[in-house]
């Protein structure tokens, strides 16, 4: 059975550890099986040195940027400002909707 993330694609979140620490950024990405989460905006980048190859993409060479993950834990999600827990629960129309546990108003994606 997947596990069920609270945190999805085009959410706001704020990373509470690791290198980006503090920072913040929109969600492009979320890789289910490993857990892991791609930030638009952040500041941290994996540098991979590439020679050249004429028959390949790359035929200069050179240093190319590439955008790192982190994990899902690392990041909470920003409602009305604040970084906040999310819960889940069952709406009066019967469909399951996310909740801020700060203020347990529902989150709107």
């Amino acid at each position: 059975m997947q596990k069920k993330f609270k945190i999805k694609k085009g959410d706001t979140v704020k990373v509470i550890a690791g290198a980006a620490l503090g920072q913040q950024g929109v969600i492009l990405d979320v890789d289910y099986s490993k857990e892991r989460v791609f930030i638009e905006g952040l500041s941290i980048v994996n540098k991979k040195h590439v020679k050249p190859q004429s028959d390949k993409a790359n035929p200069d060479g050179g240093i190319l940027d590439k955008d790192r993950s982190l994990h899902i834990s690392n990041v909470a999600l920003i409602h009305n400002g604040e970084p906040t827990k999310v819960g889940r629960k069952v709406s009066e129309n019967g469909k399951l909707v996310r909740i801020a546990k700060k203020t347990g108003e529902e989150i709107v994606s």
